[in-house]
Order: C-alpha cells, then sequence, then structure tokens
C-alpha cells in the first residue's frame, strides 16, 4: 500500500534516499531526451529561418526562443509553486513540442509569423531542461547538492553531443515524407518532447517538490523531544534512514550547512502546498532580502550573458580569416569544444561546490571567463588559440551556473523556492538574448577584440557581490 504523504507522521518515516534515487535517473534519462530535442532544432533553425524569413532576420528567430524559455519560466514555476514539479515540467515539454509543430507548419506555408510563434513556443524544450537541474536538489542531502544538481546538468553533454549528427538523418527521412527541407529535425524534436513528458508524467512520482516540503512540514510539527541528560531537546531523526532536516534541502527552523561552504539558509516552516502569493513579485521580494539568493541569481545570470556575448560573434570571428570551405567545419570543432567545456566536467565542478563552497566556485568560474575574454580577445585570427578561450569560456560558465544554481536553491524556503528559480532563469534568458543581439553590434561598430573586453568588465558587479563582507550569522551565508 503506497504511503500516504499528507501524514506528518507518515512523512515522517519515508525513506527519501531511493525517491531520491529514482528522481536522479529519471531525471538523467528525460534530460537526454530533451537535450535532443532542443539541440536538433536549434542545429538548422537560423538555416530554416533564413530560408523562411529571410538572412536579415534569421538571427532574431533564433534568439525567440531564448526568450521564450525566458518567458514560459514563469507560468512553468508558478504551476510547480501550486502542484509540483512534475506538472510542471510536463507541461514546459508540451509547449515546446507545440512549438515544434507549428515551426514545421511554418516551414511547408511559408509564414514568418508562424514561424517566430513556433521558435517561441520551442522555447519551453529549454525551460523544462533548465528546470529540471531544480528539480535534482528538491531531496538532495545537503553534502550532496552541487554533485546531484551537476549530474543532471552534465546530462545534457549527452543530448548536444549526439543530436546534430541527428539532424541530416531527420532531415532525409521526413523530405521523404514530403516535408520541406530543415523541417525534419523540428518534428524529431516536437517528438522527443512528448516522449519526455509522458515519462514524467507516468514516472515522476512522488513528486520531488512536494515530498521535499511534507518532510518539512512534518519536522516543523514534530514535538521536541527530551535529550538524554533530560536538560535540552534532542534531534529527533526520522525512521527508515532519510533525516528531514539533511535529505530534503533546507527545512523548517533549520541552518543546513553545506560542507565546505556553509551557504545554507534558514528556512520558514513550509506546509505542502506554496501560498498564493508566490509568483514573481513574492519571489523578487524574497531575493532582495536574501544576499546569498542574490548572488546565486547573479553568478547564473552574468555567467550567461559573457558566454552568450562571446560565444555568439565566435563564428563571425572566423569567418573574417577563413574561406567559406573551411569556416563551417571550423566552427563546428570551436563549437564542440566549447560545448564541451560548458557540460562535461559539471560533475567535477559539482564536486568543488559542495567541496569548496559555493562562493569560491563562483570566483573560480568568474576567473575562468575573464581569462576566457583575455585568450579569446588577443588570440587574432589564431584559431588553436581561440578554440581554448572557447574553451575556458564554456568551464567559467559551468562554474556560474553550477554553484549559482545550487546556492539560490538551498538559500530560500521550499515555498517560494520555484518561484524563485523561475525568476532566476527568466533574468538569466533575458540576459542571454540581450547580449546575443548587442554582440552584433559591437561587433561591426569595435571588433571582436572591444567585445569581449566588454564581456569581462560585465563580471565586476558579480565580483563585487560575492567578496562583500558578510555579517556573522546571516541567513544563507557563511559565519
Amino acid at each position: 500500500m503506497a504511503t500516504d504523504l499528507t501524514e506528518p507522521r507518515a512523512a515522517a518515516r519515508l525513506d527519501v534516499a531511493p525517491i531520491q534515487r529514482r528522481t536522479m535517473r529519471l531525471l538523467f534519462t528525460t534530460q537526454i531526451i530533451g537535450g535532443i530535442g532542443v539541440t536538433i532544432g536549434i542545429s538548422v533553425g537560423a538555416l530554416l529561418a533564413a530560408r523562411v524569413a529571410g538572412t536579415a532576420v534569421a538571427g532574431v528567430a533564433q534568439s525567440a526562443g531564448v526568450v521564450g524559455a525566458a518567458l514560459l519560466a514563469v507560468p512553468v514555476t508558478r504551476i510547480m509553486a501550486r502542484h509540483g514539479r512534475r506538472p510542471g515540467l510536463v507541461l514546459a515539454y508540451a509547449v515546446g513540442a507545440v512549438g515544434g509543430v507549428l515551426v514545421v507548419l511554418a516551414a511547408a506555408t511559408r509564414s514568418v509569423p508562424l514561424l517566430f510563434l513556433g521558435m517561441l513556443l520551442f522555447g519551453g524544450g529549454t525551460a523544462a531542461n533548465l528546470q529540471a537541474r531544480y528539480t535534482a536538489v528538491d531531496l538532495a542531502e545537503p553534502a550532496r547538492r552541487g554533485r546531484q544538481l551537476s549530474l543532471i546538468v552534465w546530462a545534457t553533454t549527452i543530448g548536444a553531443v549526439a543530436a546534430p549528427n541527428f539532424a541530416a538523418l531527420a532531415d532525409r527521412v521526413t523530405t521523404g515524407w514530403g516535408l520541406p527541407p530543415l523541417a525534419g529535425p523540428f518534428a524529431f524534436s516536437a517528438t522527443a518532447f512528448v516522449l519526455a513528458a509522458v515519462v514524467l508524467l507516468g514516472l515522476l512520482r512522488p513528486d520531488p517538490l512536494l515530498t521535499a516540503r511534507r518532510l518539512a512540514a512534518a519536522d516543523a510539527a514534530s514535538p521536541p523531544t527530551t535529550g538524554p541528560d533530560g536538560g535540552g531537546p534532542a534531534a529527533a531523526v526520522p525512521s527508515g534512514g532519510a533525516a528531514a532536516a539533511t535529505a530534503p534541502g533546507p527545512t523548517a527552523g533549520t541552518a543546513a550547512s553545506p560542507a565546505g561552504g556553509g551557504d545554507g539558509p534558514a528556512a520558514a516552516p513550509v506546509g505542502v502546498r506554496a501560498p498564493r502569493g508566490a509568483g514573481m513579485r513574492a519571489a523578487w521580494s524574497v531575493v532582495r532580502g536574501q544576499p546569498a539568493a542574490r548572488l546565486g541569481i547573479a553568478a547564473v545570470a552574468v555567467g550567461h550573458l559573457v558566454m552568450v556575448a562571446v560565444m555568439a560573434m565566435t563564428p563571425v570571428r572566423l569567418g573574417e580569416s577563413h574561406a567559406d570551405a573551411d569556416v563551417l567545419r571550423l566552427v563546428g570543432i570551436v563549437l564542440s569544444l566549447h560545448i564541451a567545456g560548458m557540460y562535461a566536467f559539471s560533475p567535477v565542478v559539482g564536486w568543488l561546490t559542495d567541496r569548496l563552497g559555493r562562493r569560491a566556485v563562483i570566483l573560480g568560474g568568474v576567473g575562468l571567463l575573464l581569462a576566457a575574454c583575455a585568450v579569446a580577445g588577443t588570440a587574432g585570427h589564431h584559431t588553436p588559440r581561440l578554440s581554448v578561450g572557447l574553451v575556458l569560456l564554456g568551464l567559467g560558465w559551468s562554474g556560474t551556473m553550477v554553484a549559482g544554481s545550487t546556492l539560490l536553491s538551498e538559500s530560500v524556503s521550499a515555498g517560494v523556492r520555484p518561484s524563485v528559480q523561475g525568476f532566476s532563469d527568466m533574468i538569466m534568458g533575458l540576459a542571454g538574448a540581450s547580449a546575443a543581439v548587442l554582440s552584433g553590434f559591437v561587433m561591426q561598430a569595435a571588433g571582436y577584440p572591444v567585445l569581449t573586453l566588454l564581456a569581462a568588465v560585465a563580471t565586476v558587479p558579480l565580483v563585487a557581490l560575492a567578496l562583500r563582507p558578510v555579517p556573522t550569522g546571516a541567513p544563507g551565508e557563511e559565519d
């Protein structure tokens, strides 16, 4: 008979470890499927947009997916806040699937408005992949949060590497079915999103966020017990081997202290559902009053802004010194190395986040971003040196993303956590979209070295925030 988690005592007896292992396996699998869906569409998105809408607006159409992911974070996390991770992730993938279908229809009818709408909704797949990393933290032990979040980020590597190789096959197969050229990959993307949604809908049970809230509520409701000497309360340890104070993340009335960092917060008692006011306004109110949450959001957003600004114009930089016959091959190699830097070492970054602390890894990520800007900006037309710069850029992004996301997740209570995480993803997406648009103007007006210099300058506020003196005993901060 299934455990009734609505009862505090049943929640207290719950063994969290098997649920977390099952959740991690499921997220890892769907992250691969969703990553293939996102990347197989993105790999041909600019080419398809150029054929339908013209080269001049191809970049804008491509960035519509980034904006869509940022905007969809708001309704998706609102649903998560009220009903749990499962319906939010399923909705995001479903919206992405609809977007893929609309892009196929736009290619068939050569409709520019339909193309933009489809690309906007296609961002739902990206939104789901981003939110999956937070789902991995809901029931993680404090000392393993960084590693478990980073494993879900790392799973994206498999999809990102495999998907471009499927694009040509998908195009050949669907062209035989009568679909227009370059539309086939989006049909495959829609299929992948539907598959991921169905798997999550059927198997992500119990919901990790709702389970964490129930455990926190049960922990808050448990009466204190007398210690062995009769002089004070003893910590109550739930049966089944999973203490609510350590397994689900920040719990009521406790200050979780991650290993090596001490960046954990003190969370207020929460119920199973978030309050109805737990939207973006409530998220901003929480972030504004919590220095650790502000640092987490800033790390994710600034790291993404710098990465996108430099990466987006690197193919243009390569095109300045290589013939058309060679540039596509070189772009593929350089960007593959960059993607490897972003994702392949994320488990190591997660381990360092747990070992050294969130703030230290954020500062290390910023250092790598600055090194990347210096190397790429002074590389001239030396492609191997430029490649090294792009690898460093990916590693710096990984440091700020993994450590920032981990710090943010543990710095707020479970009641508002999805809203704050959605707020962070919205800021990150808008920062990346803005960087992609502005980088083209900077590149045209001043060149690639100036672009990398401005990207480096953009890290200054983050460094100042990370080095800010911390008041002793402040929640969510190191003592």
